[in-house]
């Protein structure tokens, strides 16, 4: 775990560009992420590859805002179902993290958040560039999960993560791009078709399978 694709194993992984972009106001607000996945008997493994001229990055709290940044998040339904339930993870360049189990229509037809969910889960990030300052033009930045299957208790069992088995998920990108104001754009690897609600539409989640190789 250090942020980067040294490893073979990486470079081998089947890519995936996150390309459907909400809320693009400039140019810049749709750059280009590349992203990656794996897995063993014990973790998942996600890496995002983001070019980013110009990085941003505020929150520093845990279960804070760190969408409102520079920011990877990656939502998991342990079944390949669309189900009312799933976790999240949502991370900053300062790895200040938003962890949850999100409850969609939870009660009269409102959704609920659980953010007392703080789950162990290793990330590392790499910048190429400088944080906050908007008077030169940045390379992008790199962000590398490993999340224990564990932390998905016993859901984990119904579905078990073994060759040929699926589970649901969504893999997000939040791209600032004002340090200064609120322009903030958002790109998802599968379509999100009215992102006026928000990202947490598991009915647009798309399927994760698990392939030995």
């Amino acid at each position: 775990m250090d942020g980067k694709m040294n490893e073979e194993i990486w470079q081998k992984t089947e890519a995936r560009k996150i390309d459907y972009f909400y809320k693009v106001e400039k140019e810049d607000d749709a750059q280009e992420t590349t992203y990656r996945m794996l897995w063993d008997d014990q973790n998942l493994y996600a890496f995002f590859e983001c070019k980013d001229k110009y990085i941003t990055a505020r929150e520093t709290a845990r279960d804070g805002q760190p969408y409102f940044d520079d920011c990877a998040e990656i939502f998991i339904i342990p079944a390949a179902d669309s189900l009312d339930t799933h976790f999240g993870f949502e991370l900053n360049l300062f790895k200040a993290s938003n962890d949850f189990i999100y409850f969609n229509g939870f009660f009269d037809g409102k959704d609920a958040v659980l953010k007392t969910f703080n789950p162990d889960f290793e990330v590392e990030v790499t910048v190429d560039g400088t944080i906050n300052d908007n008077s030169d033009i940045d390379k992008g930045w790199t962000m590398e999960f490993k999340i224990p299957l564990a932390v998905f208790s016993a859901l984990r069992e119904i579905v078990p993560v073994s060759n040929g088995n699926k589970w649901a998920f969504l893999a997000i990108r939040q791209d600032r791009n004002d340090a200064e104001g609120d322009r903030r754009s958002t790109s998802t690897i599968f379509p999100i078709y009215d992102i006026s609600k928000n990202v947490h539409q598991a009915n647009r989640f798309g399927l994760m399978e698990f392939v030995e190789k």
